[in-house]
């Protein structure tokens, strides 16, 4: 029997394709949570694709081979609360001191001020993951900032006093709902 003297350990590969999916691994267990105890119907959004190509091995294995996105995509989540329409973007950030803005798009930032202009209910929420925290920003306060600033990124301190901390629970790990009740008035 011959034993291996130097055994590799296995790496997973360094991938920036997945960042964010924690997050959102979170809010679509909560949001499971709220449509089986009909609290609330939110859904991701599907990322609008064109198919180009497909490969049919078997009709019941069909893979998708080659496709490019239609139009960028709006926000991560939507649906209905209360009798509003909620509509809001997930967001992981790595750093201790702020959250660059080029984590997130200026579409998805004209989107969101668009829906909040038509009585939506828009917001970010965003897991700064150093401090495994999950925040609530109301979308009109971040555009403002976001619009009358210099600055490449939101300050730690601007999201601990404008943002609201979501509370994390075994069976909902982002009850972000909780606090849609304690910010929003409707």
């Amino acid at each position: 029997m011959r034993y291996p003297t130097s055994a590799k350990k296995y790496e997973k590969p360094k991938s920036f394709s997945n960042r964010g999916m924690s997050l959102e691994d979170d809010i679509n267990t909560s949001n499971q949570y709220y449509l089986t105890n009909d609290i609330g119907i939110l859904h991701k959004k599907p990322t609008p694709i064109t198919i180009v190509k497909v490969d049919y091995p078997k009709r019941s294995a069909a893979t998708i081979t080659e496709a490019y996105f239609k139009v960028p995509s709006t926000t991560d989540y939507n649906g209905i609360y209360k009798g509003k329409y909620l509509d809001f973007e997930a967001k992981e950030c790595n750093s201790k001191t702020a959250f660059p803005f080029s984590s997130i798009h200026p579409h998805q930032i004209k989107h969101l001020k668009s829906v909040s202009k038509h009585g939506a209910i828009a917001f970010i929420i965003m897991r700064m993951i150093q401090y495994d925290k999950d925040y609530l920003i109301k979308a009109d306060e971040f555009i403002d900032f976001y619009e009358t600033t210099d600055r490449k990124s939101l300050p730690l301190s601007w999201i601990e006093e404008h943002g609201h901390v979501i509370e994390k629970k075994y069976t909902i790990p982002c009850n972000y709902l909780k606090v849609v009740d304690e910010v929003f008035d409707f």
